[in-house]
């Protein structure tokens, strides 16, 4: 492989022009494309196999025009202090303010709460149900608009409203100020690593036009492949990250070879054949990673994926053939000026090294503190909740959060949640005498304090009642509660001839968290086992991949115990802007181990190369690993801190999801770069020694030989090829 990424590399440097314009051609087609593409469809958030997606099939099913996944409002109206909703004057404001929503666009329903119940029992509280016809997310702006006058105008008339449920929620867009404060970040750690503009705005050049290529592919065959808005967040975030680092890899190493004294093009050359084939396998592992969400079984989730996974083979790309290809514009000015004018050399023991050597004379004590530290931080890990946080967890300035806390004071807060009960009657000897029996079980259980009457469907086969819980929805009583009416289901379908399914918001919060908690150990299973072998394909040793495995499980650990610590328990929580403690998010330990293993492998398979290269080369083991240091050290540590600035500007975000992904991103990066890859590996390497890279000589002859190290390009003349282009100085 290093022979042939070799060849491709200074062909690339040759063409440059011809590469340079490919890519703006493909770049120009694709924004071309996505112009003319049509809008994305819904996210549709389906989770199969659940129950609550099963209930949420047969409603639409049996309910026809009943949208159960649909939008709806919940506005929560307070009588003025020592006053009643119920008087004549605030009662007449909120039926007015009723009456004006039913007739607002994409309105099916609002039901007035004197009608409907929906007053408290101290008379001062009331709130109104509010349903459209169209799914939640896509609510049209008149409608939203209309929604917000409306509950100004009963504040005009003296009513405290909020506003609660999904009517009001926006999909998440993608770029921002997080990425251009990322993007200004990383160009300040560029300039500082690589002592040069030149050298600095190359891999941000090329990450932005990688991801740009990405972005425009996406949007272009969104309709076609059922890419929703939003499936494209992670391939932006991941394409920009690997984008910056693969190019930031092969920039270093030119610079190192033309150090060396080796010409513009032949530096080129070797620089691609070497870091350039580390790319390629680190690219690999993050479309494992990637791939492999199609393991959970969300739909979502599998294209995000998918999308993202593209988007780093772009990066691959775009490393392989751009980079050398601008690097020929460039040539020595990616140098320092002080280098270029012979005023100076790369030092030969920097801090890498010296890094090295100090870990080589103490590698035990270095190991042990390394993970003893990692564990005391996982601790926190072992009280993991997970949920998928609603109103609750957002800032007390929106007013989904006022509505919630507003309900919770008037009625209790599992008025916040309701469970949806759908009873299937169809074929039962008696629907309405199976429903009644439902709701009297459902009512009898513990923690339930009311049931609504069942509402039937035309055809009078189904029936749909709701039980309001007594805590919140996150709340795990809440949770033991679903499972409760659902241990009941059997009994009842044998009592009554009717089957019970529980739905809602809250139930299938329930199922989501349920489903990925089961989906993961298969899925590190699948992602960590398939990179196992890939790293033994690269590095041709049986412990280096299980100890970049182990290490990576370890950050990982450490990382979701500084977000139990945060979000769960509260430490800190003022200082990064918690406002609400509670579960973490069902999507964070995936997400974390689809993303972060892909970065731990980008920077262990760059620094690790680095080292089996001096090795292969003829170094003690412990000469090798100062070598690597001295080498990649440096980069790797820019590589952790760009990831880091642009996770953590995450952290000042206002949603509670993103805030909370971002701190757990930025942690797990800066545990996995700096205390796995550059304290615990050269450990571990120093305790093994030339046991480090033992292989059974079965595997020896089984695994091909993919030279990632470059040794033959050690050992065969440079193939001539003639610089047919000037090379800038």
């Amino acid at each position: 492989m290093a022979t042939f990424l070799y060849r491709l590399g200074r062909w690339a440097f040759v063409r440059r022009r011809l590469v340079t314009l490919l890519w703006v051609a493909l770049l120009a087609v694709g924004g071309v494309l996505a112009a003319k593409a049509p809008a994305a469809p819904d996210d549709g958030f389906a989770m199969p196999g659940t129950e609550a997606q099963k209930a949420f099939d047969l409603m639409n099913e049996r309910f026809p025009g009943g949208h159960a996944d649909g939008a709806s409002a919940r506005l929560v109206f307070v009588a003025p202090s020592g006053q009643k909703i119920t008087a004549g004057p605030n009662q007449q404001a909120v039926e007015r303010t009723v009456a004006e929503l039913a007739h607002a666009e994409e309105v099916t329903g609002a039901v007035s709460p004197f009608k409907a119940g929906a007053v408290s029992k101290d008379g001062t509280t009331a709130y109104a149900t509010v349903s459209y016809s169209v799914k939640a997310g896509t609510l049209s702006t008149g409608a939203k608009d209309a929604l917000e006058q409306a509950a100004q105008h009963g504040r005009d008339a003296g009513l405290k409203v909020e506003i609660g449920g999904n009517a009001l929620s926006t999909k998440g867009k993608t770029g921002g100020s997080s990425e251009a404060i990322g993007m200004a970040l990383s160009a300040v750690v560029l300039v500082i690593t690589f002592g040069s503009l030149v050298a600095a705005g190359l891999p941000l050049l090329t990450a932005v036009v990688g991801v740009g290529l990405g972005m425009a592919l996406i949007t272009a065959f969104g309709s076609m492949l059922g890419l929703s808005s939003t499936t494209g967040t992670l391939a932006m975030m991941l394409g920009l990250a690997v984008g910056i680092d693969y190019a930031v890899f092969i920039v270093s190493r030119y610079r190192a070879e033309l150090a060396e004294g080796r010409t513009p093009q032949e530096a080129a050359g070797r620089a691609v054949g070497t870091a350039g084939s580390a790319v390629v396998f680190a690219g690999l592992t993050v479309v494992i990673a990637l791939a492999g969400l199609s393991v959970v079984g969300i739909p979502l989730l599998a294209k995000m994926g998918m999308a993202a996974a593209g988007t780093v083979v772009i990066a691959v790309l775009v490393a392989l053939t751009l980079v050398p290809a601008l690097l020929g514009f460039i040539g020595r000015r990616v140098l320092p000026r002080k280098i270029r004018k012979g005023g100076g050399e790369p030092s030969k023991e920097n801090g890498g090294a010296r890094w090295a050597r100090f870990v080589l004379r103490r590698p035990l004590a270095v190991l042990l503190g390394g993970v003893i530290g990692l564990g005391v931080l996982a601790a926190p890990a072992l009280d993991l909740r997970l949920g998928l946080p609603g109103d609750e967890a957002k800032p007390t300035s929106t007013t989904e959060r006022r509505a919630y806390d507003l309900l919770s004071e008037g009625f209790g807060p599992g008025f916040n949640g309701p469970l949806t009960v759908v009873v299937d009657a169809k074929g039962a000897p008696d629907p309405k005498a199976a429903a009644s029996e439902v709701a009297k079980t459902v009512a009898g259980l513990p923690g339930v304090v009311t049931v609504t009457p069942p509402k039937f469907n035309k055809a009078g086969d189904t029936a749909l009642l709701n039980a309001i819980p007594a805590t919140g929805p996150s709340a795990a009583r809440t949770n033991d509660l679903v499972h409760a009416i659902r241990g009941h289901a059997a009994g009842l379908k044998t009592a009554t001839g009717a089957s019970v399914l529980v739905s809602g918001t809250t139930a299938m919060n329930i199922d989501v968290s349920q489903k990925l908690n089961d989906a993961l150990l298969p899925y590190l299973a699948v992602v960590v086992g398939l990179a196992v072998l890939l790293l033994l394909v690269v590095f041709r040793s049986v412990l280096v991949p299980l100890k970049a495995a182990l290490g990576f499980l370890l950050s990982v650990a450490a990382a979701l115990g500084a977000v139990v610590a945060v979000f769960q328990w509260g430490w800190l929580a003022d200082l990064i802007g918690v406002q609400q403690t509670g579960p973490v998010m069902s999507m964070m330990p995936i997400f974390m181990v689809g993303v972060v293993f892909g970065l731990a492998m980008d920077y262990e398979v760059f620094l690790v190369t680095r080292i089996r290269e001096g090795f292969v080369h003829g170094e003690q083991p412990g000469e090798a690993i100062v070598t690597g240091f001295r080498h990649n050290a440096r980069v790797v540590t820019a590589a952790a801190f760009i990831m880091i600035s642009v996770f953590a500007g995450f952290i000042g975000m206002s949603e509670p999801m993103i805030k909370m992904m971002g701190l757990g991103l930025a942690a797990a990066v800066a545990f996995d770069a700096f205390v796995v890859r550059m304290t615990i590996v050269p450990a571990v390497l120093a305790l093994l020694g030339r046991r480090a890279w033992w292989l059974p000589r079965r595997l020896d002859r089984l695994i091909p030989d993919v030279d990632v190290e470059g040794s033959k390009l050690h050992t065969a003349a440079p193939e001539p090829a003639p610089v047919r282009e000037s090379v800038g100085v």
